[in-house]
């Protein structure tokens, strides 16, 4: 099936928001705050503050509230069999790149094998091979591009110095762009390198791609027809980007200025706030339930009003090749990572066991993240295993709710107030008002009143009218109320 993609690209000055649309459903939903941006794929010179020999593991200072933490695998060439004593010590400097955010009670994870990407490439300083990814299939385009990239290394006198590894995103391309990347990672390297010289631990040597950028960098692929951007400085910002870095993608951006908020124009919003609830419909009866805990997500699958016209055994495949599908989609949608266990309904038939298998995986088939499923187990249970490097989707928005003791979840109160500007603006567009009045808990008025007292200051000035505000002692975090005056 041909797949059309779009990308939608929310921009506000305390956060972004990127969907990626494929055939009119959102699949993917990133999310990247002002005040706190993702640190995957920043370089840092660090301090080795702790040795943990017992755990094969080492804590290093890189400048945040917590420590970051580095397994013994994960330094110099890899050979987790040495004693972490013989390779590194407390007090000593390392250079160290961020492979996975700091999650829940958990500090940043680390690795001494840099990696910088760029358009087509990634750029390994401390290996010399020249690798190439597995989705580009044909043997041919592979070893065309491989013999591509060993030229553009001997002409920038790399060879035997760093190793490459050629991006999905390369098949297809040309000498001239190969090259080009090349020679931007070397000249980017050297830089890197003098600031690792001159800077003393713990700081930041290189600051990963803001996220406006690395969508045009890492999702913009042939499949995807535009990329509409709804703030005029952004998307001035990504044609400068476009004609230095990827000049094929330049014709594909577009700047929306409409009157509906771009996130509107394919129910990005509703789709939103339905991945943030525990139970999914699937369009025969069935639903999802999913559930996500510290150690891991489980999926179950039931067939709630599904009775089907044939036999019980069809309705249950039936229900579960369609849960299958969902079951893609959400991973993506809510960035589940880590163990995530399916209880499909209890299948007999092998030949459904597997047709079901095969359509989870061709639906994960086009996710980014590296997964891996397993077969069928013997409780009749599909394990499978999602790389996680950011937080998910639900702890991202959420909270633990004060009110139950943690047994659910509530908004936080500044995805509250980022959505109460986004209702006043949706309402000031659809009628006229002479001031808006907006009723909610004590906890979001007073983050309003402090900490997002410039965004509504903003927001005042671009609509021109007074936005007053009212405490309601008996709403919950997540309540609020607009009244037009």
């Amino acid at each position: 099936m041909n797949v059309n993609a779009e990308i939608l690209m929310n921009v506000t000055p305390t956060e972004t928001r990127v969907g990626v649309v494929e055939n009119g459903v959102l699949q993917e939903i990133f999310i990247e705050r002002e005040n706190h941006r993702g640190l995957v794929g920043n370089i840092y010179k660090g301090k080795v503050v702790r040795v943990l020999p017992g755990m094969q593991a080492a804590f290093v200072d890189i400048g945040l509230e917590r420590a970051a933490f580095i397994h013994a695998a994960e330094i110099g060439d890899g050979d987790a069999n040495t004693p972490i004593n013989q390779l590194v010590h407390e007090g000593q400097s390392l250079v160290v790149q961020v492979t996975k955010d700091p999650i829940g009670t958990k500090g940043a994870r680390l690795t001494t094998q840099l990696s910088i990407p760029s358009r087509y490439l990634v750029f390994m300083p401390g290996s010399v091979h020249v690798g190439i990814s597995q989705k580009i299939e044909e043997n041919g385009e592979r070893d065309r591009l491989k013999q591509l990239v060993k030229d553009s290394m001997e002409v920038e006198g790399l060879t035997g110095e760093a190793g490459f590894i050629l991006r999905t995103a390369a098949e297809g391309v040309g000498e001239e762009e190969i090259g080009a990347d090349t020679s931007y990672l070397r000249r980017l390297w050297r830089k890197l390198q003098e600031r690792i010289a001159d800077n003393k631990p713990p700081s930041l040597v290189y600051d990963e791609l803001p996220l406006s950028l690395r969508t045009i960098r890492d999702l913009s692929r042939p499949e995807t027809s535009k990329l509409l951007i709804d703030s005029r400085e952004t998307f001035q910002k990504i044609e400068q980007f476009c004609q230095q870095y990827v000049p094929e993608v330049a014709e594909k951006i577009e700047y929306y200025p409409g009157p509906r908020p771009i996130f509107d124009l394919y129910s990005v919003e509703d789709e939103i706030q339905r991945a943030l609830e525990r139970k999914v419909p699937l369009k025969s009866g069935g639903y999802l339930v999913i559930d996500q805990t510290e150690a891991m997500t489980t999926i179950d699958v039931n067939t709630g009003g599904f009775v089907g016209r044939r036999n019980l055994e069809e309705t249950i495949f039936k229900t579960n090749l369609e849960a299958a599908t969902a079951i893609g989609r959400q991973v993506r949608l809510r960035n589940l990572g880590g163990i995530i266990i399916l209880d499909f309904i209890d299948m007999t038939d092998t030949e459904h066991q597997r047709q079901v298998l095969r359509m989870l995986e061709k639906v994960l088939e086009k996710d980014h993240t590296k997964t891996k499923i397993s077969g069928v187990s013997e409780l009749g249970l599909v394990e499978m295993t999602r790389k996680r490097t950011r937080e998910s989707l639900e702890h991202m928005l959420m909270e633990t709710c004060q009110a139950c003791d943690g047994r659910g979840v509530v908004k936080t109160a500044e995805t509250v107030c980022y959505e109460i500007f986004r209702e006043i603006l949706r309402e000031e567009r659809a009628y006229e008002a002479g001031t808006y009045l907006v009723l909610a808990s004590q906890q979001v008025v007073d983050r309003l009143l402090d900490e997002d007292s410039h965004g509504m200051a903003d927001l005042e000035a671009f609509i021109g009218k007074a936005i007053k505000l009212q405490v309601e002692a008996q709403y919950t975090q997540d309540q609020y109320d607009i009244v037009l005056q």
